[in-house]
Parts: structure tokens; C-alpha cells; sequence
């Protein structure tokens, strides 16, 4: 049986994400953008990695160029970006199409755990992972990562081993 954990990711700044190394852990993973009217989502993606990492939460943002072209940038670009305007410290996964003929495997994996509706029809899709690597929430774009529903789906995944 598949689970987040048998993944990996290039990482933005370089090297890769071994997402087996957040085995056990609940993991939050997000595509994003720089310049979409969410990228403020940053915000609060940094402060629900700031408020639950001590808990084992793992948030995860993979940008994303499939939306409106709004992640034009380059892997320095994109890091310099997320530090300087939003303290982005969570890890960043290398610009990756979550949609189309050239999905990452990740997403695809996504797609067929969470169904047609969970699909990314834009920036910042969230998507919650269990202490099992199985998804068990998603979150469209209009959905900020401060919201009661986020957190209290965060709160669920951390408080259940």
C-alpha cells in the first residue's frame, strides 16, 4: 500500500525531500505560487508550521507554475521570495506541475487518494496527511491555513497516533 512516506521531491534549494524521513508525522502539503492572489497563504502556512511543528506537524509547499503562470521564477527566485517576505522556514520542494500529462508522482498519488474534487484547480490546495502517510483533508485555495477547519483537522492528525 502507497503512503506519503514513499516519496521523494527535488528540494528547492537543492538536494531532495525524503518525505519517509517524516515518518509518524502528520505532514501538510501545499502547492504554491509567488505571485497569486493567495500567496499570502505563506503567512499562515508559516504559522501553522511555527504553532504545530513542536507537535509533529510537517508543512510542505511545493511551487507550482500550472496556475496562471504565477511561479515564473527560478529556484533562487523562489527561495529569496519566500525568506525575505514571508520568513518561509518549512521545507520547500523545487517548482514541480501538480497538474497536467507531466504531474509529479505525488500528486498524482493525491489525486487518486483523494478524489476528482480534491484535484488542484489552483495555487495553495492543501492537502493534510495522517501519522500513517494516508491523506484526510484537503483544502481548496479559499481556505486560509489559520482557519478553524485547518487547524482543528491539524489538531485531529496530531492528537491521534
Amino acid at each position: 500500500m502507497t503512503t506519503l512516506y514513499d516519496f521523494t521531491l527535488p528540494a528547492l534549494e537543492g538536494g531532495e525531500i525524503n518525505l519517509a524521513d517524516y515518518r509518524g508525522r502528520p505532514v501538510l502539503i501545499v502547492n504554491t505560487a509567488s505571485k497569486c492572489g493567495f500567496t499570502p497563504q505563506y503567512e499562515g502556512l508559516q504559522a501553522l508550521w511555527y504553532q504545530f511543528r513542536s507537535m509533529g506537524l510537517v508543512v510542505i509547499g511545493i511551487p507550482s507554475n500550472d496556475f496562471g503562470a504565477q511561479e515564473p521564477g527560478t529556484a533562487s527566485d523562489i527561495a529569496s521570495f519566500c525568506h525575505r517576505n514571508y520568513g518561509v522556514s518549512f521545507p520547500m520542494a523545487a517548482r514541480s506541475p501538480v497538474k497536467g500529462p507531466h504531474t509529479i508522482p505525488l500528486f498524482r498519488w493525491l489525486d487518486k487518494e483523494c478524489g476528482f474534487l480534491a484535484r488542484p484547480r489552483w495555487n495553495f490546495y492543501k492537502y493534510l496527511t495522517n501519522r500513517k502517510g494516508k491523506p484526510v483533508d484537503w483544502f481548496s485555495s479559499i481556505t486560509p491555513p489559520t482557519s478553524a477547519r485547518v487547524t482543528k483537522a491539524v489538531e485531529r492528525v496530531i492528537l491521534n497516533p
